[in-house]
Order: structure tokens, then C-alpha cells, then sequence
């Protein structure tokens, strides 16, 4: 029976294995190869929205103009367009609000892990003193239940030493290990 079982397997597992391969290649063969990218300049005169649909592209509102980003300066010089008339990634906000935008972003996010780092440092100093007074705590009870348990079995050894001198067992030598008399 398990010999049958295993074959099973094998077999449902080459029929998985075998429709995955057909279905890829039928995915395969119905996608469209993409589209070739158009230059930027194509959009001048346009819209804003239809120049910035490509990632690589800048808008001028200056003359209208769609213009490939330059991706060698980080910023686009001012003489491509004004930083206060350049649109990229979005129309509704100039180049020069979105760098600031992104600069404040920036920062609080520093200013953020700054400040959790330096209250983790805090909570750790904090906590590593804390330790200290709980294990000086610990020890003084630890002590304070030493001292008691000695307490109790020096009154429990009163107690049995005094039963013993009442009913005459309790040997008055210092030799603990004295002979056994019996009388």
C-alpha cells in the first residue's frame, strides 16, 4: 500500500509540475512586449500630467516645455528652468517646495531616531541602576531570613535541650560522644 501511495504522488506531482509549464507558456506567449519609451521633448506644448507620466521627465511652466531630468546634477541647473517653475513627479507642487518638503521629512525622521536613541540610552542607564538596588534589596531579605531561621533553631534546640533536661537525657559533658549507659 505505501509503495502504491508514493507512486501516486509522483505521478500528481509531474501532472502539477507539467499544467504549471503549460499555463507559463501560455502566459507567455499572450504578453505584449512593452511599449518603447518616448522622449520627453515629444510632451513639450502639452499638459503638465501627460510630461510627467514618464518618471524621467521635467516640466517647465516658464515656456511649457517638457525636458528629460537632468540625472547627472541632483538638482536641474536654473538655467534649464527656475526651480520655483519645474514640476517633477506631480504637478500641483514646484521643485523647490518638494525639496523642502523632503528636507523637513528628512529631518524629523533624523530628529526621531536622535531622540529614541538617546531615551533608549536614558531607559537603559536607568534600568541598569535599578538592578543594583533590587539586588542590594534581595540580599538584605536574604539576610533578614538567615537571621530568623538562625533565631528559630537556636529556641528550637532551648526547647529540646530543655525537654531533654526534664525527663534526664541531657548530658552535661563536652564530650558528645561519651559511652551509653545501661542501668
Amino acid at each position: 500500500m505505501g509503495a502504491r501511495w508514493v507512486q501516486t504522488l509522483r505521478l500528481l506531482g509531474l501532472v502539477l509540475l507539467w499544467s504549471r509549464a503549460g499555463m507559463t507558456e501560455a502566459f507567455l506567449a499572450t504578453a505584449t512586449p512593452p511599449a518603447p519609451a518616448q522622449a520627453c521633448s515629444e510632451f513639450s506644448q502639452r499638459s503638465c500630467e501627460e510630461c510627467l507620466r514618464n518618471v524621467s521627465c521635467l516640466w517647465c511652466f516658464t515656456n511649457n516645455t517638457c525636458i528629460d531630468y537632468p540625472v547627472r546634477s541632483i538638482l536641474p541647473p536654473s538655467s534649464l528652468c527656475s526651480l520655483s517653475n519645474a514640476r517633477w513627479g506631480v504637478c500641483w507642487i514646484n521643485f523647490e517646495a518638494l525639496i523642502i518638503t523632503i528636507a523637513v521629512i528628512a529631518g524629523i525622521i533624523l530628529v526621531s531616531i536622535a531622540v529614541c536613541c538617546c531615551y533608549c540610552c536614558y531607559c537603559r542607564r536607568r534600568f541598569k541602576s535599578r538592578p543594583d538596588e533590587e539586588e542590594e534589596q534581595l540580599a538584605r531579605k536574604r539576610e533578614e531570613r538567615r537571621l530568623q531561621s538562625l533565631q528559630r533553631k537556636h529556641e528550637r534546640k532551648q526547647k529540646h535541650d530543655e525537654i531533654r533536661k526534664k525527663y534526664g537525657l541531657l548530658q552535661e559533658s563536652d564530650n558528645p560522644y561519651s559511652r551509653f549507659e545501661n542501668e
